[in-house]
C-alpha cells in the first residue's frame, strides 16, 4: 500500500454521496488533500459537506455552457478553470496527483508532471463511448496528447475503457473505478413492497433534457393508451428547467404523475422506500449514482443503456429491464416485460439487485484508487495486477 505518499485530488466539487469513498482513500494513504474548483455548482441542490476531508477551494473562473450531443439534446453544465493549479502543485510538491477530466486543470497537472519527473499523474476521465460522441478531430487529438502524459487513467466502466484504448492509452494503464456511493442507509430499507407501491414508478434526479424524461413520458403515455384498463403512478423527485414542461404534458387519465420537488440528500432513502420500480431514461450519463441507490433500496431498474451504471450493474430480466431510449420498440418492449413480470419474479429481482450493488461500497471504491496509485510507484509498476480487473461474482451481470 502507498501509505508514504502525499496525494492531491483535484476535482470540480464533492458530491455528498462520494465523501465516504474519499475518506476511505485518505485512511488508506494517511495523507490526502482534496482541491475543489467551487464549493458547489449552482445547478445542484446539495450543500457542501466534506466530512473529515482536508478540502481547499481553488482560485477558479466558472461559467455555464451548453453541451450539445449528437443524440439531439442540449444540456447546461458548468465549466471551471482553476488557474492556480500549477502554482499550488509546484509549491507543495505532492508525490501523486489525481486530476478529474481532460481540461485546463489536468493540463496544469501534466505540466507539473513534466517539470517534476519523480511525481506521478493519474487522470480520472469519467466517460463512456456514448457520452463522448461527436467530438471534433482536433479535440480528440488534444485528448490523446493529454492522456499520453498520464501514468494511469481511471474510468467508470467497460465502455469508457474502450474509448480510452481507441485514444491510444495502453491497456495496463487503465484502471476501473466505478462510482461507489454510500448506500448503507438504502440497504436497511425493507425489501418487500405493498402491491400498490410495487407498481409505482419512481424517478430521482435533475429535470433536464439530458435525463430523457419528456421522450420517455411520451412513449409511456402511448403505451398506456393502448391499454386503457391499466393504471400507473409515476413519482418524480427533483428540480430543473423542464419541470413546467413536464407538468403541462398531456397524459392519459390512467397515469398519475406526482412531483415531489427537491429532496434533501439525507431524506432520499425515504423517497426510495416509496417506489416500486426505478426509472432512469437518460439520453447520456457517464454513470448515474441513482442506479446504485435504487438497487440498494430494493428497486428493479427500468433503465437506459446510455447510462454506464445500467450497462455495468443492471441485467435485463435479472435486476431490471433495459432499453435504448431513442428506440421506440425497445422502450415498449421493456415496459411490456416490466408489466408482465409476476410479483414473485419482481421480489427475486429486488434481492438480486441489492446483493449485486452491495459490493460497490466506499471501501471498494477506495481500493480501486489504491490499485492505480500503487501501480504508478516505480517499484510497484506492473507488479500489482494493473491490467483490467476481473469483476467479482457480485459485480458481474
Amino acid at each position: 500500500m502507498a501509505t508514504d505518499l502525499k496525494v492531491y485530488y483535484l476535482t470540480n466539487v464533492i458530491a455528498p454521496y462520494y465523501v465516504p469513498v474519499l475518506e476511505r482513500l485518505r485512511d488508506s494513504l494517511g495523507d490526502l488533500r482534496v482541491f475543489v474548483s467551487t464549493p458547489m455548482e449552482p445547478n445542484r441542490d446539495w450543500k457542501p459537506e466534506w466530512g473529515g476531508l482536508d478540502v481547499s477551494i481553488q482560485k477558479s473562473l466558472s461559467y455555464a455552457r451548453h453541451w450539445r450531443h449528437e443524440q439531439g439534446f442540449s444540456d447546461k453544465f458548468w465549466r471551471h478553470i482553476p488557474y492556480d493549479t500549477l502554482p499550488v502543485l509546484l509549491r507543495d510538491r505532492p508525490d501523486v496527483v489525481i486530476s478529474l477530466q481532460l481540461g485546463f486543470r489536468t493540463l496544469q497537472a501534466a505540466v507539473y508532471r513534466r517539470l517534476c519527473s519523480k511525481t506521478r499523474l493519474i487522470i480520472w476521465t469519467g466517460m463512456s463511448e456514448h457520452t463522448e460522441k461527436g467530438f471534433s478531430a482536433w479535440r480528440t487529438a488534444q485528448r490523446r496528447l493529454l492522456l499520453s502524459a498520464a501514468d494511469a487513467v481511471l474510468v467508470n466502466g467497460a465502455s469508457g475503457r474502450e474509448y480510452l484504448l481507441r485514444l491510444g492509452v495502453p491497456p495496463e494503464k487503465v484502471f476501473y473505478v466505478p462510482y461507489c456511493a454510500e448506500i448503507a442507509p438504502n440497504l436497511e430499507i425493507p425489501i418487500e413492497r405493498e402491491p400498490r407501491v410495487a407498481r409505482r414508478l419512481l424517478y430521482i434526479g435533475q429535470l433536464t433534457p439530458r435525463k430523457g424524461l419528456i421522450p420517455f413520458l411520451k412513449l409511456f403515455s402511448e403505451w398506456l393508451r393502448r391499454r386503457p384498463a391499466e393504471t400507473y403512478e409515476f413519482w418524480i423527485a427533483g428540480e430543473g428547467p423542464l419541470r413546467g414542461d413536464l407538468q403541462q404534458m398531456p397524459l392519459p387519465p390512467q397515469l398519475q404523475v406526482r412531483f415531489l420537488g427537491s429532496i434533501p440528500y439525507g431524506k432520499l432513502p425515504e423517497a426510495y422506500a416509496q417506489g416500486g420500480v426505478f426509472v432512469f431514461p437518460t439520453l447520456a450519463d457517464e454513470w448515474g449514482v441513482v442506479v446504485n441507490e435504487a438497487l440498494a433500496a430494493g428497486l428493479p431498474v427500468l433503465g437506459s443503456r446510455y447510462s454506464q451504471a445500467v450497462e455495468e450493474v443492471v441485467e435485463d430480466g435479472v435486476n431490471g429491464w433495459t432499453f435504448r431510449p431513442d428506440h421506440e420498440d425497445e422502450v415498449f418492449s421493456a415496459l411490456d416485460r416490466m408489466h408482465q413480470a409476476a410479483p414473485g419474479e419482481v421480489e427475486r429481482m429486488r434481492s438480486v439487485g441489492r446483493e449485486r450493488i452491495r459490493a460497490f461500497s466506499p471501501a471498494y471504491g477506495a481500493q480501486c484508487y489504491m490499485n492505480a496509485i500503487d501501480f504508478t510507484r516505480p517499484s510497484a509498476a506492473f507488479a500489482t495486477g494493473a491490467s483490467w480487473p476481473e469483476k467479482s461474482e457480485e459485480q458481474t451481470r
